[in-house]
């Protein structure tokens, strides 16, 4: 259990800042707000917000052709298997230290069925 422990927070620190990149600008994403609209008196986006949906998106900075190959590409593939990786053992120390299994069972149900259910009812 000590090398889980040890391996959730090295793999958490080495990707928690690529991590905390994708929530932020996926999280403007959700609304749109890195494309300007197309009518003349539409809304503009801010140029940092559309340059790092593009990183985000495509792995790229513009202008660079999107086709080309972009290395930046492994390390978010990684960071992608390193969060995956860190929150199956961020559930396991949850059980493992935890005094009342219980609650983190009912998070787990919640966050799972929460948006199932949200998905299913906005539909």
């Amino acid at each position: 259990m000590k090398f889980l422990r040890r391996l959730h927070l090295y793999l958490g620190c080495l990707f928690a800042p690529i991590v905390i990149f994708f929530a932020v600008t996926g999280s403007w994403q959700i609304f749109n707000w890195h494309q300007s609209d197309k009518a003349p008196d539409g809304y503009r986006a801010p140029r940092a917000l559309a340059v790092l949906s593009d990183i985000h998106k495509d792995a790229h900075i513009p202008p660079t052709r999107r086709s080309s190959p972009a290395p930046i590409r492994y390390f978010m593939f990684a960071a992608a298997l390193g969060l995956i990786v860190t929150s199956v053992i961020g559930v396991v120390m949850a059980y493992r230290f935890s005094r009342e299994p219980l609650v983190a069972t009912i998070c787990l149900v919640i966050g799972t069925v929460l948006p199932l259910g949200l998905l299913w009812i906005y539909h």
